[in-house]
């Protein structure tokens, strides 16, 4: 894991602007509209993974975080300590294998060097089941210094979505934080069969 350094210096540094220390709203309440309890969910580069204790506060009791960072992990583990410590997962998403009815996104695929958005593509799709989701938030702009974040565009990702993914929305977020209000695009993509 050559990553896993970089990231957990991060962590120790604090250089974690992308934490805002509770669930994203859009994630929240796309979450408080599911019913069923019993879904396979992955949250991957899940970073302390406001949104995972969020979903297994709510009763779902089969959310896993992948991350390539340990720090992140333990303090998911610490903040709630009966979270199940085999669903924390410190390793490399591109080498995961697992099968989910729902991917949530939260700034990890801006995370990545945008020469691994084929590749993440690619995981994402094998990764869920017939039907499943990536549901979550991607950036609309373009960063001024080099990433992370890299930004990106909603024609960019119609693009590089459309052969693998339906794309049932992909809208500018309307409960964005303030910070990054009228800059997030809040997507629905339902695996292609």
């Amino acid at each position: 894991m050559a990553q896993d350094n970089y990231w957990n210096q991060r962590y120790v540094n604090k250089e974690t602007g992308w934490d805002i220390g509770y669930p994203s709203t859009p994630i929240k309440e796309y979450i408080d509209q599911l019913t069923d309890k019993t879904i396979d969910i992955l949250v991957p580069g899940g970073g302390n993974s406001y949104e995972a204790e969020y979903i297994y506060k709510q009763g779902f009791s089969n959310v896993v975080v992948i991350d390539i960072a340990s720090i992140p992990l333990q303090n998911i583990q610490s903040r709630v300590p009966d979270f199940p410590a085999k669903q924390l997962i410190n390793a490399d998403f591109f080498d995961h294998k697992g099968s989910y009815d729902l991917i949530i996104e939260q700034t990890f695929f801006c995370a990545l060097d945008p020469a691994l958005r084929k590749n993440w593509l690619i995981q994402m799709h094998q990764l869920l089941k017939t039907n499943g989701k990536v549901v979550g938030l991607m950036f609309d702009k373009t960063f001024s210094t080099e990433g992370p974040p890299h930004g990106g565009s909603e024609a960019e990702y119609r693009q590089l979505f459309k052969d693998t993914f339906d794309i049932e929305t992909m809208t500018t977020a309307y409960n964005s934080i303030p910070s990054r209000a009228g800059t997030e695009l809040f997507v629905k993509l339902s695996k292609k069969n």
